[in-house]
């Protein structure tokens, strides 16, 4: 056993989240049922070209996530594991759709915890009723007018109309 033992878990729960979909809220809610606190942090990947700013993303999650207590919303930069030490978080969640998720994500477990072995990864298999369900698909039927009402919340599914009204 760690002599670092936790008696208060904290678990951070990273994405791009562009725009946050019902399959990541379903992770976010059992998460939040397992462990004492979870942050829902917001990737700002400079690589990445995304929808929504990051601010934009915190703020739909935030309505999202409003009804549940032990949820906090944050963003981050840089290498995902100093942002968990520097939350002193204990826990990595990870949401799986599909077997192919999984080799890419235990890559990056394996390689977390090599570079803190403090730092644990727990995976959490998507509900199969979101095992399809991506934030690229919502923004491609979006982007056509397509419906997404049973995909996303209403904020988000507003926000799409709205960013993407502007794109037409």
């Amino acid at each position: 056993m760690s002599e670092n033992k936790h008696d208060y878990t904290i678990a951070v729960y990273p994405g791009s989240f562009d725009p946050v979909t019902f399959g990541h809220l379903d992770i976010i809610h059992r998460a939040a049922k397992v462990f004492d606190k979870v942050i829902v942090a917001v990737l700002n990947n400079s690589k990445k070209n995304p929808l929504f700013t990051v601010e934009e993303r915190s703020k739909l999650l935030e309505e999202a996530t409003r009804g549940v207590p032990n949820v906090e919303v944050d963003s981050f930069g840089g290498l995902l594991i100093n942002y968990v030490v520097e939350k002193k978080a204990n826990v990595i969640v990870k949401g799986l759709r599909a077997i192919s998720d999984f080799e890419s994500e235990m890559q990056m477990a394996s390689l977390n915890h090599k570079l803190n072995d403090n730092v644990e990864t727990f995976f959490m298999m998507t509900s199969p009723q979101y095992s399809y369900l991506s934030s690229s698909i919502v923004k491609e039927i979006a982007r056509y007018n397509g419906p997404v009402a049973d995909l996303v919340p209403i904020e988000v599914e507003n926000a799409l109309r709205e960013k993407l009204g502007d794109e037409q």
